[in-house]
C-alpha cells in the first residue's frame, strides 16, 4: 500500500523512532516562514477544514499496524500546520484508542493554540511541541510572514494559556536565523516568555535544509551557543542533527519511502541514508533513476546536494 498521508517511521532528532501524520495538504499553513523546509506556503490560511479526511488517515494507520512495527511516537507534522485539521481531535483519539502505547505528539507553529477547541483536542497527546520564534512585531512579521489578523501577542497568550491547561510535556522550539531574531534585546525579550511559559524543554533549531528565501544561513554552533548563555536557563537544548540510526523494522517499497520523505523535507544522499536505513549504493541508483524519470531534482545548496520531488 502506498501512504499518501503518514510518512516513515523516521528517526528523528527529538522523539525516537516517529511515524509521521500529515493532515494536510502540501503546503497548507497559517504561516509563510522564511526557513521552512517544506517550502513556500501555497495556502495562507486560518480556516480549519478536513483537508484530509478521518477515514484517509484511519485506514493509512490500520494497514501500517497490521504490517510494521509500533514505533515510539507518532507525530504530527509535515507538509503544513496540522491544527487546521478539524479532525486532529478525532484521530489522536483514535490513536489512543487503537494503540495506547504509542506515545503522541504534536509540532505545531502556535497560531491556532488560543482558541479553546483546539486547546482541548491536543489534550489527549502526550508532548506538544509549540514554536515560537519572535516576540517583538517587526521580527515576527519578518521571520514568519503570517496570515492576515495573526497577531504574535495572540500566540504567546495562547501557549501561555495551554502551558496552564496541559497535563504532558511541553518543548517549546525556537528556530534562530543570524542577524533576524538573535539580538540582545529579542532574546531578552523571549526569555521573559519562555518564563511565563515555563515548558519542561526550550529547543534552539536552525536551518538544516533550504529555506524559502536565499538571503538567509544556518546559525553556527558558537552562535547558537551564544543564544543559549543569554537565555540563561538550565532547560536550554541546541538540537543536533541525526547522525546514526537503527532498523525501523519497515517493510516497504524503497522508491515511495524515498518520494514520501523528500517530499515534506528535502534532504541529501546521505539523509536519505540515514532516515531510511539504506545502503548507499542503492540509495545512488535509486535516486539517479527517480531523477531521469523527471520525478525528482536535485539543488546544490550550501550542505550538499538537496534531492525533492517535482511538483
Amino acid at each position: 500500500m502506498s501512504y499518501q498521508h503518514i510518512f516513515g517511521p523516521v528517526p528523528s532528532r527529538r522523539l525516537g523512532i516517529s511515524l509521521g501524520v500529515d493532515l494536510v495538504t502540501h503546503k497548507i499553513c497559517s504561516l509563510d516562514c522564511v526557513y521552512c523546509e517544506c517550502g513556500k506556503t501555497t495556502n495562507l490560511t486560518l480556516q480549519r477544514r478536513a483537508y484530509v479526511s478521518f477515514e484517509a488517515v484511519k485506514k493509512e494507520l490500520d494497514h501500517y499496524w497490521k504490517h510494521n512495527e509500533d514505533p515510539d511516537y507518532i507525530t504530527f507534522s509535515g507538509s503544513g500546520e496540522p491544527t487546521l485539521n478539524q479532525d486532529l481531535g478525532r484521530v489522536i483519539a483514535y490513536i489512543k484508542t487503537q494503540r495506547p502505547g504509542i506515545r503522541v505528539a504534536v509540532l505545531t507553529n502556535s497560531t491556532l493554540l488560543n482558541d479553546p477547541l483546539i486547546r482541548q483536542e491536543l489534550a489527549l497527546a502526550d508532548l506538544v511541541v509549540p514554536s515560537l520564534d519572535a516576540v517583538s512585531k517587526a521580527i515576527f512579521i519578518k521571520l514568519n510572514r503570517p496570515c492576515k489578523d495573526i497577531l504574535v501577542g495572540d500566540i504567546i497568550q495562547g501557549i501561555q494559556t495551554f502551558a496552564r491547561q496541559f497535563t504532558g510535556k511541553i518543548w517549546l522550539e525556537i528556530f534562530i536565523l543570524p542577524g533576524i531574531n538573535d539580538t540582545q534585546e529579542e532574546l531578552g525579550a523571549l526569555k521573559e516568555v519562555i518564563s511565563s511559559i515555563d515548558p519542561e524543554m526550550v529547543q534552539l533549531n536552525t536551518l538544516d535544509r533550504p529555506g524559502t528565501v536565499s538571503d538567509i544561513r544556518p546559525a553556527t554552533m558558537d552562535e547558537l551557543e551564544r543564544v543559549k548563555e543569554i537565555l540563561n536557563m538550565d532547560i536550554i537544548q541546541i538540537i543536533a542533527r541525526v547522525t546514526a540510526t537503527k532498523n525501523t523494522g519497515r517493510n516497504r517499497d524503497m522508491a515511495s519511502a524515498v518520494l514520501e520523505t523528500i517530499h515534506r523535507r528535502p534532504c541529501t544522499r546521505d539523509d536519505l541514508v540515514a532516515v531510511l536505513n539504506a545502503d548507499p549504493a542503492q540509495m545512488d541508483t535509486l535516486l539517479a533513476a527517480l531523477e531521469t524519470q523527471g520525478r525528482v531534482e536535485a539543488r546544490q545548496q550550501a550542505r550538499g546536494v538537496f534531492y525533492r520531488t517535482i511538483k
